[in-house]
């Protein structure tokens, strides 16, 4: 694990530009995009920051969706009502700073985020993720989503089974 952090919402005072995880996307979204996203309330971002420093050692952010009911695995579907879709939470991004990778730290991040979801007083099913390569889908994976519509890559973890 890293050296003790606190996970927060994103405030003006963190330090995005400093922040690099070595996927040009995600460091150029936090850095140029996130704000503007959060402004039009498309997504709200989460950051982790080292308690001593206050550098900026990870973020995820969470938005509101929906996925058809059909995409799910029959298994699920048998158990919910026959709404066209279902209320999700989904996780849009996920990084860690390169000098904290490999620490337990994106675990940690992904764990607030199933508990903010759990939490939220707007009822969501599952949580989402759109995994960006092999090694995003393995870490998702080894967390207990599993893949689900025809979307390579599209990884979903019901709440309930996150609580268990």
């Amino acid at each position: 694990m890293t050296a003790p952090f606190r996970l927060q919402a994103l405030a003006p005072h963190h330090d995005r530009k400093g922040f690099v995880c070595g996927v040009e996307a995600l460091d150029r979204y936090f850095a140029e995009r996130v704000t503007q996203d959060m402004r039009r309330r498309l997504t709200a971002c989460y950051v982790a920051v080292e308690a001593t420093t206050l550098r900026v050692v990870g973020y995820y952010t969470l938005a509101a969706a929906g996925i058809p009911l059909g995409d799910l695995p029959e298994s699920l579907v048998k158990r919910l009502p026959r709404y066209p879709s279902i209320p999700v939470a989904r996780l849009g991004r996920l990084a860690v700073a390169q000098d904290d990778q490999g620490r337990g730290l994106g675990s940690a991040m992904l764990w607030d985020a199933l508990t903010r979801a759990a939490r939220s007083e707007v009822a969501v099913f599952a949580l989402v993720v759109d995994a960006k390569d092999e090694q995003a889908e393995a870490f998702y994976r080894h967390q207990g989503f599993a893949p689900f519509g025809l979307v390579p890559r599209q990884l979903f973890l019901p709440l309930k089974e996150a609580q268990q």
